[in-house]
């Protein structure tokens, strides 16, 4: 801090032997630096303990742009299944920010010639708090099934709308003076912390020749694998979600994120500076990427969740044109056509919805079919499953309006999920090498993706009986092999078929099993 030592005279008329006093007096810039030097802030989180925040941070956090991710459940429609998923964005952002500042420092220790700043840290972590900020009502429900049916084709991704609430969030609040003191070099680290929001370079994009970022040059490529890293998945993103979502699941969580932080080193692979693990973490990366695949078969794709986003995705469908919400300049937009205007799309929270489909129906009667949905899921009303076909490798999402498809893989797809990870041994600490399936085990699985199809019946004054036989009867003009029906509707068709082929008439069937 810079202190100027001022002489300050004693009386107007000073004797001989008088003592000057010492004052410090603060400069303009030093009183800058020290309103920039503010006190941390504490958040006690349930999963990573007692939080340091930087004041910078904190100043975010407290925008009603961020304010909204408390009312954006983390896991859409798991809640009605898991009654412990009731947890937000609003405390996985934060701890994505905190984990992101671990791994930069842990980097910056072990690794000091990488030239890792102050700066570079602070926009990581800016980047991990706010890189959910684009999620709409009940998170991935809102892009991956309500806008591909409100607008078709429209290539929209809440990552895209994080990007733009970023920019929105900063100009609102007028933080580019707040960022400044802080000693962010602007518009360099807002560049930089909205290119770590979008994500790293793909495997494919990363062959090009050309730099395509503006905020940090090539020999800092690895920080743009810390928060959103596609190229192998591997980030902190991740790693803040496994924790939280099987803390509040219920599951058990076998991956221990700050041993991958032990072990990971930045070596030059390709041409660009990427994050290694050592070889001998290869068998936890794939019980990593397996613990992922767990949590979408057990939790993000339960049978009964996947059935109530679908219906909470048909009721914003059936309200979305008479539902208006104001944006800028006084413009009116719907539920579909917010994503265009950041103003009116902060005004989106999963909370809004239920009250204005179920409380003003009777003042709005156009709301009248999506409050019937809604009101079905709070009389656990649910969709019928009917049963799930083995369809190989088609995929028939157009076959019928009541079959769902989901699936459920390593994160890379049908490929290999380490294949795009690269590693080093102790012999040579600076050298990535990659290590392929064979090397590790014969024991790995030979498929890392599939499909699961299931099949519903929406309309609750059908027959479910006749469903599920009308199901068999899809399944075999195909033809798709029957995979699962439910107990309840093998009976009734052995049932049926018994009277079809003893020439009865099927007066009565008395439905003793209680499922």
């Amino acid at each position: 801090m810079c202190v100027c030592e001022v002489s300050v005279n004693g009386p107007s008329q000073p004797h001989k032997g008088y003592t000057h006093r010492i004052v410090n007096i603060y400069s303009v810039e030093s009183i800058v630096k020290a309103k920039a030097k503010e006190t941390w802030t504490v958040f006690n989180d349930p999963i990573h303990g007692h939080v340091e925040l930087h004041p910078l941070l904190v100043r975010i956090i407290d925008t009603p742009q961020f304010q909204r991710l408390r009312n954006i459940k983390q896991l859409g429609g798991a809640y009605y299944v898991y009654p412990g998923a009731s947890h937000n964005r609003f405390e996985h952002s934060i701890g994505v920010a905190y984990l992101a500042g671990e791994f930069a420092q842990a980097l910056r220790t072990r690794q000091p010639e990488l030239d890792i700043t102050d700066r570079d840290v602070l926009c990581v972590k800016i980047a991990g708090l706010c890189h959910d900020l684009g999620h709409g009502p009940f998170s991935h429900l809102f892009d991956g099934m309500f806008i591909p049916k409100a607008r078709p084709g429209e290539n929209w991704r809440h990552e895209q709308a994080s990007v733009e609430i970023f920019d929105h969030l900063v100009n609102d609040n007028n933080l580019r003076p707040v960022m400044e003191e802080h000693q962010l070099v602007l518009p360099q680290d807002l560049n930089f912390i909205k290119e770590m929001i979008g994500g790293s370079l793909g495997p494919n994009e990363a062959q090009g020749e050309e730099w395509p970022y503006e905020g940090r040059g090539q020999d800092k490529s690895f920080l743009y694998e810390i928060v959103a890293n596609k190229r192998n998945g591997i980030d902190v993103d991740k790693f803040d979600y496994f924790a939280r979502d099987c803390h509040h699941l219920g599951i058990r969580n076998n991956f221990d994120h700050q041993r991958f932080f032990l072990f990971a080193r930045v070596c030059e692979a390709g041409g660009l500076k990427q994050i290694c693990s050592r070889d001998k973490e290869v068998h936890n990366l794939y019980d990593m990427f397996h613990a992922r695949s767990c949590l979408y078969r057990k939790a993000y794709q339960h049978p009964v969740n996947k059935i109530i986003e679908h219906m909470i995705a048909d009721a914003f469908l059936k309200a979305d044109k008479h539902i208006q919400i104001e944006g800028s300049e006084g413009n009116m937009y719907n539920l579909s056509t917010a994503i265009d205007d950041m103003e009116a799309y902060t005004k989106l929270t999963g909370q809004q919805i239920p009250l204005c489909a179920v409380s003003l129906s009777g003042e709005h009667p156009e709301l009248e079919e999506a409050r019937r949905i809604l009101q079905r899921i709070i009389d656990r009303n649910f969709y019928k499953y009917l049963g799930r076909p083995d369809t190989g490798n088609e995929r028939p999402t157009e076959v019928c309006t009541n079959v769902f498809v989901t699936t459920v893989d390593y994160g890379n797809r049908e490929n290999d999920p380490i294949g795009n990870v690269n590693f080093y041994n102790k012999y040579a600490p600076d050298r990535a090498i990659p290590i392929s399936r064979e090397q590790v085990s014969r024991l790995l699985p030979q498929n890392f993706s599939e499909h699961i199809i299931r099949v519903y019946l929406k309309n609750e004054d059908r027959n479910l009986a006749a469903a599920k036989r009308h199901f068999v009867q899809w399944c075999e003009t195909h033809p798709f092999q029957v995979l699962e029906v439910t107990f309840r509707s093998t009976l009734l068709n052995i049932v049926h078929v018994l009277c079809e082929a003893l020439k009865l008439e099927v007066l009565l069937v008395i439905d003793f099993i209680k499922l």
